[in-house]
C-alpha cells in the first residue's frame, strides 16, 4: 500500500486516532474518500478533455508520456531492449553473419588540405 509496510501503517491509524479521536475518526476517512475520488474524476475528466480537443490522431495519447523518463524509456530504452532480443534470440554465429563493408576511403597525407565544396555551406 504506497510503499508503506505494516508497521508505517499501523504508525499512520494510531496518529490518525490522537489527532482525531475515535469519534471523528470515520468521518475524516469519509472525508478523505470523497475528496481523493473527486480528484481522481477530475484528473480522469482534464485527461479525456486533452484527448478530445487533440483529435482523433491522439486517441493513444497518454499525458503520462510527457514525463522525460517515461519518453526517454519508451522511445529509447523499448528499442534498444527490443533490438538486443531480436538480435539475442537469432543466436547467429560469426560465420553466418554478413561481413562488414565499406567504400575505401582515401586518406589525406600531412598537410593536404581536404576537398571544399562552396555550394555545402
Amino acid at each position: 500500500m504506497f510503499g508503506l509496510g505494516w508497521l508505517e501503517v499501523g504508525a499512520l491509524i494510531v496518529i490518525a486516532l490522537l489527532v482525531f479521536g475515535p469519534e471523528k475518526l470515520p468521518q475524516a476517512a469519509a472525508q478523505a474518500g470523497k475528496t481523493l475520488r473527486n480528484l481522481r474524476r477530475m484528473a480522469n475528466n482534464a485527461r479525456d478533455d486533452l484527448r478530445a480537443g487533440l483529435g482523433p490522431e491522439f486517441r493513444d495519447f497518454d499525458p503520462a508520456d510527457l514525463n522525460p523518463r517515461n519518453f526517454v524509456r519508451k522511445h529509447l530504452l523499448d528499442d534498444l531492449e527490443d533490438d538486443w532480443n531480436n538480435n539475442k534470440s537469432r543466436d547467429l554465429e560469426p560465420a553466418t553473419m554478413a561481413p562488414y563493408t565499406s567504400e575505401p576511403v582515401d586518406e589525406l597525407g600531412f598537410g593536404e588540405i581536404p576537398p571544399y565544396d562552396s555550394e555545402a555551406t
